[in-house]
């Protein structure tokens, strides 16, 4: 019998992984082509809406309660490494989750609604991906195997700097962001630090943040889940990039990128 549901756990993760990889190009196809209709690009005929930290309050949330309900049955639970190796992914999201709409309601400008469609679609994801990530870390990954454990630290000291840059990165561009929106008078055009390269450097900390999880995991698990960032994001920074340029004209820096720093 606990063989049986053993085999039917692993089925289930599996089945979920393979979702996860094949939801990521036609998220990549379709925001080349539709923007989520939130923020800039707003626009009518999405449906209802919240207000905006409602919104990101709610749909990231599973990414708090799922985790750590599904944490304690996995075999690795009183592993200290799975501890430490899951502790990244909870602080990233304890930030996404409550300090940012804090931040976000604390802004005194009016914030256009966010579609209900919209982060019930976030939501799903979220309970997919948090679901791999908790499940993986917890009961999957095999954490006495690694030549002793040596190569564990090498990779998760290793993905936790690239992490925290990217998180330093993401966090201050969206105070800068969020500061810009609380002077009034419309959008404007930031400058200063990684908007001086990209701009949308939010984004770029992200895509490094689950690049640096990515290598914490060393796990198709984290993998998957930093190509879908990049699938999200992406496009959506392109999108930004090519709304600044027609907004702002000449105004605007020509010699920024869209998202990844000299490149892309």
């Amino acid at each position: 019998m606990a063989s049986s549901s053993s085999s039917s756990d692993q089925a289930f993760f599996n089945n979920c992984l393979l979702t996860l990889y094949l939801i990521a190009p036609p998220t990549f196809i379709s925001l080349r082509f539709l923007q989520a209709p939130y923020g800039k690009h707003h626009r009518p005929g999405w449906g209802p809406t919240v207000s905006p930290p409602l919104a990101w309050f709610l749909m990231e949330s599973p990414t708090l309660w799922l985790t750590l309900l599904i944490f304690p049955f996995g075999h690795n639970f009183r592993n200290p490494k799975s501890l430490i190796l899951i502790s990244p992914f909870l602080f990233h999201y304890l930030h996404r989750s409550c300090i940012y709409p804090l931040r976000l309601h604390r802004n005194k400008t009016q914030l256009t609604g966010f579609p209900v469609t919209v982060a019930l679609m976030a939501f799903g994801f979220n309970l997919l991906n948090s679901y791999l990530q908790a499940r993986w870390v917890s009961h999957y990954k095999d954490y006495d195997g690694e030549s002793g454990g040596r190569l564990f630290w090498w990779r998760f000291l290793i993905g936790l700097v690239i992490f925290f840059c990217g998180m330093w990165v993401n966090i201050w561009s969206d105070k800068v962001l969020v500061g810009l929106k609380k002077q009034g008078g419309g959008y404007k055009v930031p400058r200063g630090g990684w908007f001086g390269l990209v701009s949308c450097p939010n984004y770029f900390g992200e895509i490094l943040e689950w690049f640096g999880w990515a290598v914490m995991t060393w796990s198709w698990v984290g993998l998957g889940f930093f190509l879908y960032t990049c699938a999200n994001l992406v496009p959506r920074a392109l999108a930004h990039h090519k709304w600044y340029l027609e907004k702002f004209g000449e105004d605007y820096p020509k010699h920024r990128k869209a998202v990844i720093p000299f490149l892309y």
